[in-house]
């Protein structure tokens, strides 16, 4: 039996991600995994410019109290004059320094009547030479790595390629996920059910995890309980997608025909994973598409796709993110030692100190879909360890808003 570790460890390192590149405009690179580095060919800023409303001066020409003309004014975007000596300049937050000033003092340190040419200002504090001036290339100097290669990229991410003037972005193709569902005990929302059949939920539960995600999802609906239209439905499905992602029939029942018809047209391993929920998992290949079986029961399927379908994806579409994002809370209940690395689910209380709890869902059934619909994410409870009231956990959070 693996360990959890051991399986995303294996999945990453057999994985070799999408190869194909697009250019695609900047502001529909929302989401997208940079497919190289981008280096900023601009300073930013670009050149040395004021923090603050104020007067440009040269330090040199500064004492308490001191009187000096305004010789120009300079707002931002306006290209300013070489600053003529003993003289100050009326200056803008974001406005360009003109050369022969080194130092800005804030309006509120001068007394002044109006700023136009030829006026007067008094400083009346003097600060350090070089204060409240933003040096060029403070923030990027040209050459810096602004993006890095499979970097997913985010709404500050544009911003910043905006900022050094990128109009298109080279990222990976949207990776593609065919995903589909069998079991003759499966009805679609709106059908009447029949005796013995529920209503298919893993099907919109993985399509809607894969299209949050950004990835193209070819939705092969349900097969039905034979080998041979199973082994169609995989052809299809690996000719399309870069992975197919199935749910339910990869046992060894009578009517269990995904894990013959994946040996039949390529390769499969059976992993049981040291896990609860979510034990068996089936991994291999459908000609050039890699396959991922996961088990047919709603909340294992959940679990499985977030610790090993989500690694595996994000490495087949170059996302240098793959693993999970976790971080520390406190646990709010008490377990006893498990056998198996189980992941409870959990919603967030802030207790009245202002620590985070996690409060443990009261049915830790696998059957109870309501519950990942309640909790705020999973907390890993280890192998051999015991969980106390106010004990460090590890949380792994599964809405967006907590990420």
């Amino acid at each position: 039996m693996k360990l959890l570790a051991q399986a995303q460890a294996e999945l990453q390192a057999n994985t070799p991600s999408v190869s194909v590149i697009e250019r695609v405009p900047l502001l529909q690179a929302l989401g997208r995994i940079a497919a190289c580095d981008v280096m900023s060919e601009l300073a930013i800023p670009p050149a040395d410019n004021s923090a603050m409303d104020g007067f440009a001066v040269h330090a040199s020409a500064l004492s308490e109290n001191v009187i000096l003309s305004i010789s120009q004014r300079i707002p931002a975007g306006v290209a300013p004059m070489p600053l003529e000596a003993g003289t100050a300049a009326r200056i803008f937050t974001g406005a360009n320094i003109p050369s022969n000033a080194d130092t800005v003092v804030i309006q509120e340190n001068c007394k002044f009547e109006g700023s136009e040419v030829g006026g007067a200002v008094q400083i009346r504090n003097v600060p350090e030479r070089g204060a409240n001036i933003r040096p060029r290339g403070q923030d990027i100097q040209v050459g810096a790595t602004v993006i890095s290669k499979g970097q997913r990229l985010n709404a500050v991410d544009l911003s910043l390629l905006a900022s050094v003037g990128v109009v298109e972005v080279a990222v990976y193709e949207r990776l593609r996920v065919a995903i589909f569902s069998t079991g003759d005990e499966l009805a679609e929302p709106g059908q009447a059910l029949k005796e013995g059949q529920i209503y298919n939920s893993n099907r919109p539960l993985l399509a809607a995890l894969c299209t949050e995600l950004g990835y193209e999802v070819i939705d092969c609906g349900v097969v039905v309980d034979t080998l041979e239209s199973t082994k169609v439905a995989l052809s299809g499905a690996a000719s399309n997608a870069h992975l197919i992602l199935s749910s339910g029939g990869v046992s060894v029942g009578e009517e269990d025909h995904v894990r013959p018809a994946v040996e039949a047209l390529g390769t499969l391993d059976m992993w049981k994973v040291q896990i609860k929920p979510g034990k068996p998992v089936a991994y291999g290949k459908v000609a050039d598409a890699a396959f991922l079986g996961l088990p047919g029961n709603p909340v294992s399927s959940f679990v499985v796709f977030q610790l090993l379908g989500l690694p595996l994806m994000r490495a087949l579409q170059g996302d240098n993110s793959a693993m999970p994002t976790t971080f520390k809370v406190r646990s709010g209940f008490n377990k006893k030692a498990t056998t198996r690395e189980e992941y409870i689910r959990v919603k967030l209380m802030q207790s009245d100190n202002g620590d985070w709890l996690a409060d443990r869902f009261p049915n830790s059934s696998s059957g109870v879909m309501s519950s990942l619909s309640w909790a705020d994410g999973l907390v890993r409870h280890k192998i051999n360890s015991t969980i106390k009231v106010g004990s460090d956990v590890e949380f792994l959070p599964l809405r967006r808003a907590l990420l």
